[in-house]
């Protein structure tokens, strides 16, 4: 029987506190809960606890994709953490997330390519299990935005919340598995999402803080038009090189950025005739954990039948974009 490389499980977490449309309209000057759910489709995100950190987050979803998969911490070859909120610069946060749990075995790195950060680790891991026959991969999307929210910034503080989601990566039969993906970079845009503070261009300082140096910015409309003028022409080569076409995808699980704008994308994709999933509606945007908690969801609901097209959607900060088309297995 031949192989192919897909997912053989799937986990998620949201912490336990609830944040809902009226909370964050009494934090932010200006805006009403009625406001916030017609700009958005968003009516709550979930915020950490004090004591967890992005790594908490991680270990939590990993563990949970790693019962569904039937896997042991210690079969994992690759540990990847897709994250821009990673609990430190240093160490990396997958090597934390290794050490909680016991998968002492595993290559661990981060990639931060923010909210595209899945989709990319996604390829990264089907490239290394594809070069060493039998071995997995433990690929995480995690982010903890909380921290980094200014709220009287109505345009980010509404939208992000905290997450992390998770998958096995590994051997499946063919037809099953990750058919191909798409990967895009547009630098020329990189100042359209950004956190100024902290890095060694503009180091932590008494004056970063004070001037909000370590809150995360976006430029809301130039970060759509970027979404609009990027994302749709990525599917063509990609359905093409597979040998697909649209009315075959049965699901579109997009990163949770907006619910507005995940609607006009939908329909600028041509993608009406498959099943969108927004979980955004109860999680708000989760960053680089938006893709796998609304794959994991989905699975966990009986949503995605056997055999069935799923395209994975993941844009953000960087500027970057990437798409993956898999065949499930159920």
């Amino acid at each position: 029987m031949t192989t192919s490389i897909g997912i053989l499980g799937t986990g998620s977490y949201l912490p336990k506190e609830e944040i809902t449309n009226e909370e964050i309209a009494r934090r932010v000057p200006g805006i009403t809960a009625e406001w916030i759910g017609r700009r958005t489709l968003i009516t709550g995100r979930r915020y950490a606890a004090p004591d967890e950190a992005t790594s908490d987050l991680a270990r939590h979803a990993a563990t949970a994709a790693l019962d569904d998969a039937g896997v042991t911490a210690d079969r994992i070859d690759h540990l990847i953490v897709a994250t821009s909120t990673g609990d430190a610069p240093l160490p990396p946060t997958s090597s934390l997330v290794q050490n909680a749990l016991g998968a002492h075995r595993a290559a661990a790195f981060d990639i931060n390519i923010a909210c595209a950060g899945f989709i990319y680790a996604l390829d990264v891991a089907r490239a290394l299990v594809a070069q060493r026959p039998g071995s997995l991969a433990l690929v995480i999307g995690a982010d903890l935005y909380s921290r980094f929210l200014d709220y009287g910034d109505r345009g980010t503080a509404v939208l992000l919340g905290d997450a992390a989601g998770a998958a096995v990566v590994g051997a499946v039969p063919e037809p099953y598995g990750i058919l191909d993906v798409e990967l895009a970079g547009r630098g020329d845009a990189h100042e359209l999402i950004w956190i100024e503070g902290g890095g060694s261009r503009v180091p932590a300082s008494a004056e970063t803080v004070a001037h909000g140096g370590h809150h995360l910015r976006m430029i809301g409309r130039g970060v759509a038009d970027f979404v609009m003028a990027n994302v749709p022409p990525m599917i063509g080569p990609l359905l093409e090189r597979t040998g697909t076409t649209l009315d075959e995808v049965a699901h579109f699980v997009p990163h949770q950025a907006n619910g507005v704008l995940l609607g006009e994308l939908v329909e600028r994709c041509g993608l009406t005739g498959a099943r969108t999933h927004t979980p955004l509606v109860k999680y708000g945007n989760m960053g680089a954990a938006s893709v796998p908690v609304a794959l994991d969801e989905a699975a966990r609901a009986h949503l995605l039948g056997d055999g069935e097209l799923l395209l994975l959607a993941g844009f953000g900060a960087g500027m970057a974009a990437g798409l993956c088309l898999l065949r499930w297995s159920a």
